[in-house]
């Protein structure tokens, strides 16, 4: 009788359960930007997976890359190089394939969040003309702060087709609590995220520019992640937010050690 209890109590509970909303994935492409040269984002990499281009990434150090986790999640290292010191997508710059990718452990797949991962090459980057490290910032930028964002990605909402040559487009970051009205229906955001945009839309990263770098006064502040479509006036896109997930890049990489 008490086996059948708590299995009752299980079944109510399960069918009173509000199913997890998965959020909206981008892919990292840049809407309203320009094209831009390397040499101007030393820090920006093509996340390139079975040689052709999946997400952006940085560089923060001579052997280590920062990206978004969702970009590494069922991918396997052998298969994933990051290309470097070019402003022309799959071609040019300097291979360098990854030894290792680590997710942080707390990603979640549903809610995005904690959406960072390191990865660790093979190759050490050689720095010169369109081949730098960034900073990883130490605090959360205020809002209304100017950023500007940059990659590979779609060019519109929705399209498949990607640019040739880099691109990048200015934002300015909101509040939080804007960014977490804006998404309330997919449950707000959290601590670990940051937000982007310009009044009344029109300029953003889309699909295709996912793990790739926001940047305020030279700093990495942020790694984009998701949103619902690009460069929507209702809806920010949303970054992960590097300050709040600077000790697990710490940990793993020595990178940012004080």
């Amino acid at each position: 009788m008490l086996r059948f209890l708590v299995l009752a109590v299980l079944v109510v509970c399960s069918l009173g359960a509000a199913p997890r909303l998965r959020r909206p994935r981008l892919d990292g492409r840049i809407v309203g930007g320009e094209a831009v040269d390397i040499a101007d984002y030393p820090h920006q990499l093509s996340f390139e997976y079975s040689n052709s281009h999946r997400c952006g990434a940085s560089i923060i150090s001579a052997n280590w890359v920062i990206t978004a986790a969702h970009c590494v999640d069922g991918v396997t290292a052998s298969r994933v190089q990051f290309r470097a010191g070019s402003s022309t997508r799959g071609t040019g710059g300097s291979i360098h394939p990854a030894a290792e990718l680590i997710a942080n452990p707390d990603y979640d797949y549903y809610t995005i969040d904690f959406d960072v991962a390191v990865a660790r090459v093979s190759v050490a980057f050689s720095y010169g003309t369109g081949v730098q490290p960034i900073a990883l910032a130490v605090s959360e930028p205020n809002a209304g702060a100017v950023a500007e964002v940059s990659g590979w990605g779609t060019l519109s909402s929705g399209s498949s087709s990607l640019p040739t040559q880099l691109q990048a487009v200015t934002v300015n970051i909101v509040s939080f609590a804007q960014c977490n009205s804006a998404y309330s229906s997919y449950g707000g955001i959290t601590s670990n995220m940051i937000c982007a945009a310009v009044t009344g839309g029109g300029k953003d990263a889309c699909q295709g520019d996912s793990g790739g770098p926001l940047v305020v006064d030279g700093d990495l502040v942020g790694l984009v992640s998701w949103g619902v479509g690009c460069a929507e006036a209702s809806y920010p896109g949303v970054y992960s937010n590097v300050a709040a997930l600077r000790d697990f890049v710490t940990q793993q990489t020595g990178v940012g050690r004080k």
